[in-house]
Formats: C-alpha cells, sequence, structure tokens
C-alpha cells in the first residue's frame, strides 16, 4: 500500500490558487482511476483505490498547508507506513509551469508544507512530486503568487499537465520515476531531466 499526499488549502475560495496544485493532482487521479468517494479521516478528506495493481489511499489535508504533516502522519501511522511508502504531491516554484520532477529526500525549500511533513513524519527521506509553477521573478511577489489563481491563460496547460499525470499514475505506483517524468515531458511538450 502507498499513500498519496496532495497538498492545498481547504478554503473553496482558494481552491484554484496554484498553492492548490497539490489538491487538484490528487482530485485528477482518484477521478481518472474511479477510487471511492472522497470521505472524511485522519483530519484530511480520502480516497481509496488501485492503480496498476497496487493500494492507493489518497489524502488531502484539511489542516491548512502549514500542517499538512500532522494528517499525513495520522494516515501513515494507521496503516504502518514507512516514510519510503509516501509520496507528496505539492507546487514547485523553481520549476516552470508544466514541468514535474520526482525527488526523495532533501530540503523543503521554504515550502511549508514539506516542512511540516519533514517533521511531522521525523524524516525528508519521503518521495516528492514537484508540480511547476513558475517564479514571479523577485522575491518580494511569492507570496502573492502561490495564492493567487492560476491565469486564464495558464489553464489550458494546467488542465493538460493534470490529465498527463493521471493518466501515467501507473509508473509512479510501480517507482518507474524517470519513465513518469519522461512521459509528462513528451506530452506537454517540455525537455525531458534527470530525477532529482
Amino acid at each position: 500500500m502507498q499513500l498519496w499526499a496532495g497538498l492545498g488549502n481547504p478554503e473553496p475560495s482558494m481552491s484554484r490558487q496554484r498553492h492548490n496544485i497539490g489538491f487538484m493532482a490528487a482530485d485528477a487521479i482518484a477521478r481518472r482511476h474511479g477510487f471511492q468517494p472522497w470521505r472524511k479521516r485522519f483530519r484530511g478528506e480520502v480516497a481509496e483505490g488501485r492503480i496498476g495493481g497496487v493500494k492507493i489511499l489518497l489524502i488531502k489535508p484539511m489542516t491548512y498547508m502549514n500542517l499538512s504533516g500532522e494528517s499525513i502522519r495520522e494516515a501513515a501511522t494507521f496503516y504502518k507506513l514507512p516514510p519510503a511508502a509516501v509520496t507528496v504531491f505539492h507546487d514547485e516554484l523553481d520549476l516552470v509551469p508544466g514541468k514535474v520532477r520526482i525527488k526523495t529526500g532533501g530540503g523543503a525549500a521554504g515550502h511549508n508544507g514539506l516542512r511540516s511533513t519533514d517533521r511531522c513524519l521525523g524524516t525528508p527521506e519521503y518521495r516528492r512530486v514537484r508540480l511547476g509553477i513558475g517564479h514571479p521573478g523577485v522575491k518580494e511577489r511569492v507570496h502573492g503568487w502561490v495564492l493567487g489563481d492560476f491565469s486564464k491563460n495558464e489553464q489550458p496547460g494546467l488542465e493538460r499537465l493534470l490529465d498527463v499525470v493521471a493518466d501515467d499514475a501507473a509508473l509512479l505506483a510501480e517507482g518507474r520515476d524517470a519513465d513518469f517524468m519522461t512521459r509528462i515531458a513528451l506530452q506537454t511538450g517540455q525537455a525531458a531531466g534527470e530525477t532529482g
């Protein structure tokens, strides 16, 4: 069994913000693979299903971004899952929109959801699916950028990315991270690259 967590904020008014792309990815995966309906559990919303023969528990922490790890820890502890069985989908400022990179471990790079998850799991050694949202160019604009909605011009690319992530989720379930990134790159027109 694997635990896949999409990071975001629970307020309906925040649902289209760049910071919520992790929630969007979780929703897309659940829809594409016919997961059970979302239900409240572990201070979040969870949906269960199978992808490529692997049992997956999707979770969207409803604790707000800064406390995401508390919800993830509750689920991981209940199912006795090690950090290696946890995958976190999150927004990544340092990647252009549409680009996806996967890494295991590393720093939080100022991302409060990752910082909380590191603290609550007691280690940064879990898999992260970094979903590019681009950078506004200057540090002073970062807060407004991540909490801003995707623009109308960004919508087609966002929808394409979420479709491809959901379509190719079986590669993630199988641990074929490099193949997953290559497929995303080919289908979104982004240059493929290495893991990490």
